[in-house]
């Protein structure tokens, strides 16, 4: 069955993933060059015009951040279109951009296009949550206060919790577990490097903390993980431009 997933809850690292049109080289990973699940507020933005007759205001509070629904060929097609540029370099450079803007039109005047449309919109409470996923992401090793997020995202710690809650389905700091623990697979899977070394790359203080919630998450300790994904990963990853 082909499907879109859209996850808007990592904004601006945003995504949608279409089953049935490839396979990622790794559990949780999509090919970063060209990425097709990468979704810009800014590209959004640039849409949003063209896009105006189909926009339908929903009432109520934020919009959830996860939605499913099946993928029109349209879009399946796009996805499969960007995704064989990978082997072809000199064309990835002229008709990458274009497919992919070919993509993000297709979501926002889908089934889930007001999801999308909502990170467009500077006035969204998506778009103010991003600003503290934004930095959850490019930061995920560091500590933090929920208040100076909250700050960030220019509301009071009560609305930025439950806009968090509601446009991630979790807490900042089980987003940034989350966060985290993807980091320190993927670190896994594509380079020789040991588990206590990852663990404190992506933040854990101590490596056992790190190997509970890492097979809680994953079902398997670390260091057995790595030795399962590691080899073929790594040759995978270095096939990629």
């Amino acid at each position: 069955m082909n499907g879109t997933e859209l996850n808007a809850s990592n904004a601006p690292l945003a995504r949608f993933v279409a089953y049935g049109a490839f396979r990622a080289p790794w559990p949780g990973h999509v090919p970063s060059s060209p990425d097709p699940g990468h979704l810009e507020p800014s590209a959004v933005a640039d849409l949003l015009p063209a896009s105006s007759q189909d926009a339908e205001r929903v009432p109520g509070g934020p919009l959830p951040a996860i939605a499913v629904s099946d993928a029109p060929p349209e879009l399946l097609d796009a996805v499969v279109r960007l995704l064989r540029l990978l082997d072809r370099p000199r064309d990835r450079e002229v008709l990458a951009p274009l497919v992919k803007r070919e993509i993000l039109w297709r979501l926002i005047t889908g089934d889930q296009g007001e999801i999308v449309r909502q990170l467009g919109l500077a006035d969204s409470s998506l778009s103010h949550v991003a600003r503290a996923v934004r930095w959850i992401r490019e930061h995920y090793a560091e500590p933090f206060r929920v208040e100076d997020l909250a700050r960030l995202a220019g509301m009071s710690v009560s609305a930025f919790h439950r806009n968090f809650q509601t446009v991630t389905a979790m807490s900042p700091i089980q987003f940034q577990k989350q966060i985290r623990l993807q980091e320190a697979r993927l670190m896994l899977a594509t380079r020789a490097a040991d588990v206590t070394g990852v663990s404190i790359l992506v933040g854990y203080e101590s490596p056992s903390q790190f190997s509970r919630e890492y097979r809680r998450q994953f079902g398997t300790p670390p260091s057995q993980d790595a030795a399962h994904l590691g080899p073929s990963a790594r040759a995978r990853a270095g096939a990629l431009p």
